[in-house]
């Protein structure tokens, strides 16, 4: 599937539903949706983002989703069953995420929390440490496991797996996403 960049530019403040199911055990939040996402209805969809190859790769799932067309429910389906959800701390696709202001993370971490109290996930991986220490509020947070949960469960701070992003690859997003996924309990202590 190819989009004119007219076409990605009709879904500018567009939303992509949140990927939640019963049984939530890690709740993967990104910075907002991307318009490629808006445009597929898939978060992490852009070609070239390293989001599920970094999964596959970390146990997570048993096999690498392509969503850059949109998710097939299999593959949906698969997530849920695996314990996996995805949101966004904003809602609203953009082309970028600098076009964000700084209320909107802030007040996107707040809405965080109602969701992550009615869900109950035993962790939150939050893509994206920079977001996560302004919406947060936690200017010198590093990646890793933070210090303080939320609503119960234990928040992380996780790589961003945009291709943008020049200081990780699959590997290392893998080994990250992996540690996240072990505190949750949905991959086990050695790799099968």
């Amino acid at each position: 599937m190819a989009f004119s960049r007219t076409e990605l530019l009709s879904f500018q403040n567009a939303l992509v539903p949140d990927l939640l199911g019963p049984g939530l055990r890690l709740l993967f939040v990104g910075i907002n949706p991307g318009l490629w996402s808006a445009a597929t209805g898939s978060h992490f969809a852009r070609p070239g983002n390293r989001f599920y190859p970094a999964l596959a790769a970390a146990g997570i799932t048993e096999y690498p989703i392509r969503a850059g067309d949109g998710m097939a429910e299999e593959d949906r389906n698969h997530l849920i069953a695996r314990g996996v959800g995805i949101t966004n701390i904003v809602p609203r696709a953009t082309a970028r995420a600098d076009e964000l202001e700084a209320d909107e993370l802030r007040t996107g971490a707040r809405r965080l929390e109602g969701m992550i109290e009615e869900l109950g996930p035993r962790v939150v991986a939050v893509a994206g440490v920079t977001a996560y220490r302004v919406g947060f509020g936690q200017p010198k947070a590093q990646l890793g496991r933070q210090p303080e949960r939320i609503t119960g469960a234990e928040l992380w701070a996780v790589p961003n797996p945009s291709g943008l992003n020049a200081h990780h690859n699959v590997a290392t997003l893998a080994a990250v996403y992996r540690e996240a996924a072990l505190a949750a309990g949905i991959v086990p202590a050695t790799p099968a």
